[in-house]
């Protein structure tokens, strides 16, 4: 294991590689109109990771992640005393992230706010601010307000919930020694492409987080540069349940279905 200090490092290099790369994708589909239909989106994403991992695992074991984190730390016996350092890591680096984004997209941001009559900080400008954090059901570039309401809190809740339990499964599982079958040399690839599948499946109904430090520090961020109140309050308390609470829960169920279930059998 290395060094704290180390470790930390890489956490943070590599949760910025993640959202600079992801939300930076967001705010180009939002602006520009670049991207077209979900999966570029999604696929962005899961390079990202997958790029970030590669850079970061050989520090810190590239969790980049929190609700990996207490999940390594629940099933997998990683030190719990570095549990709260790699969180703090990985929002410090999710945050940094999503000054650089507002830094290279403001002007666009702008313009797509005036364009569409939006009033940052006012109801409605959650259109421009899910750039940044996540809103349910997906903004798609609108007020929440015009979305269709495709998903109710409780539904947002288990989307959450049930697919962080399939990401964490599979990163215990590809990067299980024991698992005789692990794509060796390919687990950042497979880990990348679970996310790409998972963002397609469900992007247009959550945005699809699956990681605590993705949404809060960028929401953070968001509310700070002229959102206000809109990225805590459009969804009223739903944000922190929905991103923060489900996908910690899901964690730990992906990670306890792991050790429950299949890393007995690769051991057997």
């Amino acid at each position: 294991m290395k060094p704290l200090q180390t470790a930390l490092i890489g956490e943070l290099v590599g949760t910025f590689l993640i959202v600079f790369f992801g939300c930076g994708c967001v705010a180009t589909a939002i602006t520009t109109g670049a991207q077209s239909g979900v999966f570029q989106v999604a696929i962005v994403w899961g390079l990202g990771i997958a790029i970030a991992i590669h850079c970061t695992a050989a520090l810190s074991g590239a969790h980049l992640n929190p609700a990996v984190t207490i999940a390594a730390s629940v099933w997998q016996g990683f030190n719990k005393g570095r549990v709260l350092p790699y969180i703090s890591a990985q929002m410090i680096g999710a945050f940094l992230a999503a000054s650089v984004v507002y830094v290279m997209f403001g002007d666009a941001i702008q313009v797509f706010e005036s364009t569409n009559h939006i009033v940052r900080g006012l109801p409605g400008s959650e259109a421009s601010a899910a750039a940044f954090g996540e809103f349910f059901p997906n903004p798609n570039g609108k007020p929440l307000s015009e979305a269709a309401t495709i998903v109710s809190f409780w539904r947002a809740l288990g989307i959450e919930v049930i697919c962080t339990a399939v990401l964490v499964m599979v990163v215990f599982c590809v990067t299980d020694p024991n698992n005789h079958e692990r794509p060796q040399g390919l687990a950042p690839a497979y880990i990348g492409l679970t996310v790409t599948l998972l963002i397609s499946l469900v992007g247009p109904l959550t945005m699809a987080c699956f990681n605590p430090a993705r949404d809060l520090a960028p929401r953070l961020f968001s509310s700070l540069a002229g959102w206000a109140s809109v990225p805590f309050t459009a969804n009223g308390n739903g944000w922190f349940v929905v991103y923060l609470i489900g996908p910690i829960l899901g964690g730990l169920i992906g990670g306890g279905t792991y050790r429950l279930l299949l890393k007995v059998g690769y051991r057997a």
